[in-house]
């Protein structure tokens, strides 16, 4: 947008009369007086105020014939009319912008044409800090937390529809806590049977082990990793002796009368065949087939 300069005045001449000419409008005679030279006409000042004078654009009023004019597209004004739309600088000896109809200062069109501010609404002009985020625009001390009012500035935040949150808040408001530590959950956490625990917090109740992507075993609320579990939790095998965890092989177990088996375990104690699913002869603490505690 180009500034541009008011234009002179119209084409009309004020002086003196000296010779004999009478008004062209009241026939006053104006030797000796002041008129006005228009259009090849002479007449005086107040038939010119009346009859010729143009209309101020900013007060409505003539523009006299002693008063400075300044004009712009068919447009005129008194000099001390002509000032700017917003601020009221006087423009008669500046540059100025002409926008909407209206007259402008320089330093008035930069704001008009400035992005707008979301928070305060008014213009962000060059040297202001901003905060811009996907398309809107706020000075860096109108953004602030939707919650607290505290100001985001160029720190760390959480968008939640039109509403923006500090961390904290945000923490406060809508973060998962730990079933452990009750705290906010802001990455990083894992969920286990619809309950969400930092990646920290879920840990074998023995070791301490971290358990996120590993395998482990709950026991009545407690999680253990499988050498905890095998060591201090699992059954003992009435055959082998060795821990049943359930993972791998052997995932299936046969208990009875108190005492449990890995199914590959649960055998004839005389002719060893396995009994997992069939029918057994529980015998003086041993486990035989039919047909072997016949022979008994």
């Amino acid at each position: 947008m180009a500034s541009h300069r008011h234009s002179g005045p119209s084409s009309y001449k004020v002086g003196t009369m000296s010779e004999k000419f009478d008004c062209h409008y009241c026939r006053d005679p104006l030797q000796g007086k002041k008129y006005v030279q228009k259009d090849g006409h002479y007449c005086c000042l107040r038939c010119f105020d009346k009859f010729c004078a143009n209309t101020c654009a900013e007060c409505h009023k003539p523009i006299g014939a002693d008063s400075k004019e300044l004009h712009y597209k068919n447009r005129y004004w008194h000099d001390t009319c002509f000032h700017c739309y917003k601020c009221h600088h006087p423009l008669a000896n500046e540059t100025f912008v002409a926008k909407d109809n209206k007259i402008l200062c320089n330093k008035c069109t930069t704001r008009e044409d400035s992005p707008k501010c979301k928070g305060c609404f008014k213009p962000i002009v060059a040297g202001d800090q901003n905060v811009e985020y996907k398309g809107t625009i706020w000075h860096k001390d109108c953004f602030t937390c939707s919650h607290c009012s505290q100001v985001i500035g160029t720190g760390s935040f959480f968008p939640k529809g039109e509403n923006f949150y500090c961390v904290t808040c945000h923490e406060a408001k809508f973060a998962k806590h730990c079933v452990k530590c009750n705290k906010a959950i802001t990455s990083g956490g894992i969920t286990y049977q619809d309950q969400p625990w930092h990646a920290d917090c879920f840990v074998c109740v023995t070791c301490s082990k971290k358990l996120a992507g590993q395998r482990f075993t709950a026991v009545e609320d407690q999680y253990y990793c499988v050498d905890c579990y095998k060591n201090f939790v699992a059954k003992k095998c009435a055959g082998c002796k060795n821990p049943i965890t359930g993972f791998g092989k052997g995932s299936s177990v046969v208990a009875y009368e108190g005492q449990s088996w890995h199914d590959y375990c649960f055998h004839c104690k005389k002719c060893s065949v396995n009994l997992a699913n069939k029918r057994f002869v529980f015998h003086e603490e041993q486990v035989y087939c039919p047909d072997c505690a016949k022979k008994l």
